[in-house]
């Protein structure tokens, strides 16, 4: 058995203070079946990020966070990365500027879904008003298909065994996630949908709806209605790039990340919230990312024991070992500069010059040294996956430096 029970919570890995402390408040709160930290968490809001928690009939908009959905999707090309590689600066200039990234961008290109004419929209009428309903779909119009900010990313991989070239993609519902999600959390302490939140602070107990209530089951359907729309956008986003690059897909993998699911483990219905945690169950495939300068990799959940005890979860991502503020530094919003941070911009230049990778845009709060090394933490879970296909990068895109979201996982 690879993980420890500290105070209720399992924990794979080498715990963290801070998370396991938000994880031991959130699995004594609310009708808990069990409260779990993959390998990679570290601290969130109120539910830490790799962090597991099942409800017996509740549901936790806190728990699956502001940016709901979000998630990562992945491709195997029918190209081999030597194709590229002569013109890859060419390349990720051509990303960069035909995607658009950064906090509270909009698609350059409006881009028309049947996803907009989900009957779940109506939920906003209810919770909100019209006016909140015309809002967000206008919103959620505007920026289908933008990446966003934070860790958010395409990349470019190349496959070392087979010489493929890969694509993939992490973001989720963009400013539509996180204005749903506010306006949850405002019903939820009584205040209208639109209200601006009072000041919330990152070890606040969960916030739970009763899925039997109304309100849970709006907050379902609008969160629901968020994982389609982040489906919708990381598909438009790979078909782009597949268009930049003149070629085909031949294999895909894409989950969420940041979602509650209805699942019966132990012959229990259960709402399985995952915050920053891979969907694993046997034979589901799984894209995990690492940092810039580190493998990525595709997954398979396999049939045992301590994937059972998982809850058929995993880790997302390698997990930071550094804060954003720690890594580029204090913000200045009014001259959007950072100082005091702990890495400077050449050495993210130079760790990602030796590995190998064209950059563009990032801040160091990205940089590899805020992360751990993705091996790490898929060791501590070997039990419950299998890697099928290790993926290294040789093209990251992401937003510019400065554009900084809090919320981001």
């Amino acid at each position: 058995m690879a993980f420890q029970v500290i105070e209720g919570v399992r924990v794979w890995g080498e715990p963290d203070a801070g998370a396991l402390s938000q994880a031991v408040t959130c699995a004594q709160t609310g009708q808990v079946v069990q409260a779990l930290l993959m390998a990679d968490h570290h601290k969130g809001y109120s539910q830490p990020i790799g962090g597991v928690v099942a409800y017996d009939g509740q549901i936790s908009p806190s728990g699956v966070g502001y940016d709901i959905a979000c998630g990562n999707k992945a491709v195997r090309t029918n190209l081999m990365a030597a194709d590229v590689l002569p013109n890859i600066s060419n390349i990720m200039d051509h990303i960069a500027n035909t995607i658009s990234f950064g906090v509270g961008r909009n698609n350059k290109n409006k881009v028309d879904h049947e996803l907009f004419d989900d009957p779940n929209w109506d939920v906003y009428k209810t919770a909100g008003d019209l006016k909140t309903h015309n809002l967000l779909k206008e919103l959620a119009r505007n920026q289908l298909g933008t990446v966003g900010s934070g860790n958010h990313y395409i990349d470019l991989f190349v496959e070392p065994v087979t010489g493929k070239l890969w694509i993939g993609n992490h973001f989720g519902s963009r400013g539509f996630g996180h204005k749903t999600a506010s306006g949850f959390l405002n019903l939820a302490a009584g205040r209208e949908f639109l209200a601006k939140a009072p000041g919330e602070h990152m070890d606040q107990p969960p916030v739970l709806l009763n899925m039997n209530d109304e309100l849970g089951d709006m907050y379902y359907r609008a969160m629901k209605l968020a994982g389609r729309y982040a489906y919708a956008g990381r598909d438009y986003v790979i078909q782009e790039v597949l268009n930049v690059l003149g070629a085909e897909a031949d294999f895909e993998v894409h989950n969420h990340h940041n979602f509650a699911w209805k699942e019966v483990h132990n012959d229990q219905e259960t709402i399985v919230i995952r915050k920053g945690a891979t969907p694993s169950a046997p034979g589901q495939l799984g894209f995990i990312g690492g940092s810039m300068a580190d493998i990525s990799v595709i997954v398979r959940g396999k049939d045992s024991l301590e994937n059972k005890d998982s809850f058929y979860s995993t880790v997302h991502g390698a997990g930071r070992v550094m804060s954003r503020t720690q890594a580029a530094g204090k913000m200045n919003w009014k001259t959007r500069t950072r100082s005091g941070g702990q890495i400077s911009r050449e050495q993210m230049k130079a760790a990602v010059d030796d590995f190998g990778v064209e950059l563009r845009g990032a801040d160091t709060d990205e940089s590899p040294f805020a992360y751990r090394q993705l091996q790490t933490v898929l060791d501590a879970h070997h039990e419950t996956l299998d890697i099928l296909h290790v993926l290294r990068p040789i093209g990251v895109c992401m937003a510019g430096a400065n554009e900084f979201d809090p919320y981001k996982d």
